[in-house]
């Protein structure tokens, strides 16, 4: 399978790519700032769909800045790869502030940290742009456990849909979560998340 993968070379992104390429897959990494196999950019129509032209699936592993933006960039971009997509897959890396625990959002809660709060905001406005997409839209979103950090693969994960189901996943689990999916279609148009 031909898949590209934006944001190739951040923590997740990367993981990613290792784990698409380690069971044969042809796999295009793609940054905005080089270190890939080719540099370009999401936000880019005419650049999205030239990827979107010669893969059979495309991952986008960009995440939304903390700072850089006014908060519309980063839904503008999974907008434009959606759009742009032609009758191939998307599967968009999401956050987990978009998660509900009895009916609220994590980002909605008092607990939720105030330093990640943007970032979740835009994450869920890039979730709500995919559910309104039209309906020859393929698309998937994987939101992580609440915390996603380096550790082992440990080969295994739960799976669930709308809210946590557990506290943690490993980048590795959680790209081996990502790749089962792509290979194993099983949340199409549909959210779901992993934890370890």
């Amino acid at each position: 399978m031909k898949i590209a993968v934006y944001g190739a070379t951040g923590a997740i992104g990367s993981a990613i790519v290792s784990e698409a390429a380690s069971r044969g897959h042809d796999v295009t990494g793609i940054s905005r700032r080089g270190g890939s196999d080719v540099t370009g950019d999401a936000h880019d129509p005419e650049f999205a769909t030239a990827v979107a032209e010669k893969h059979d699936v495309v991952v986008s592993a960009v995440g939304p800045s903390r700072t850089e933006d006014d908060g519309t960039r980063f839904p503008d971009t999974i907008a434009n790869l959606a759009a742009t997509l032609g009758d191939r897959r998307l599967v968009v890396v999401g956050g987990a502030g978009s998660l509900t625990v009895d009916g609220v959002r994590l980002v909605d809660t008092p607990e939720f940290p105030e330093l990640y709060k943007a970032e979740a905001l835009k994450g869920a406005a890039s979730l709500e742009i995919l559910r309104d997409a039209p309906a020859d839209v393929d698309w998937t979103y994987l939101s992580p456990a609440p915390v996603i950090a380096p550790g082992e693969r440990t080969g295994s994960y739960t799976l669930g849909t709308e809210s946590p189901v557990g506290d943690r996943i490993s980048i590795a689990d959680y790209a081996l979560a990502l790749v089962d999916e792509i290979e194993n279609p099983a949340h199409v148009r549909t959210r779901f998340t992993v934890a370890g």
